[in-house]
């Protein structure tokens, strides 16, 4: 009997100078960690300190790549809008330690 899939998360990030960058990964506290030791995406090197917004568990890969994009899209103006309408992250609970 095979385990089920990791569940795919979105997540937001906002850097010193206020950018928002949007990423998705199987485990959010790997990935934040990695951003801030310089391996994770290129756009946010050297950005640093990074702050965790927000993440959500979405589904699956295909799910999270389509809402990923979608957002990527957005305006920085309709990014904010959009994380105010969201519920609140456990932002605590992936914070790297």
């Amino acid at each position: 009997m095979s385990a089920a899939p990791a569940p795919w998360y979105l997540y937001m990030v906002e850097t010193a100078k206020g950018k928002l960058y949007t990423g998705i990964t199987t485990d959010v506290h790997r990935r934040i960690a990695q951003h801030e030791a310089g391996r994770g995406a290129k756009a946010l090197r050297g950005c640093g300190p990074l702050a965790l917004r927000h993440f959500e568990a979405v589904g699956s890969q295909g799910e999270a790549l389509r809402l990923e994009a979608a957002i990527k899209r957005l305006s920085a103006a309709q990014k904010r809008a959009w994380l105010q309408r969201r519920p609140p992250s456990e932002e605590t609970a992936c914070t790297p330690s």
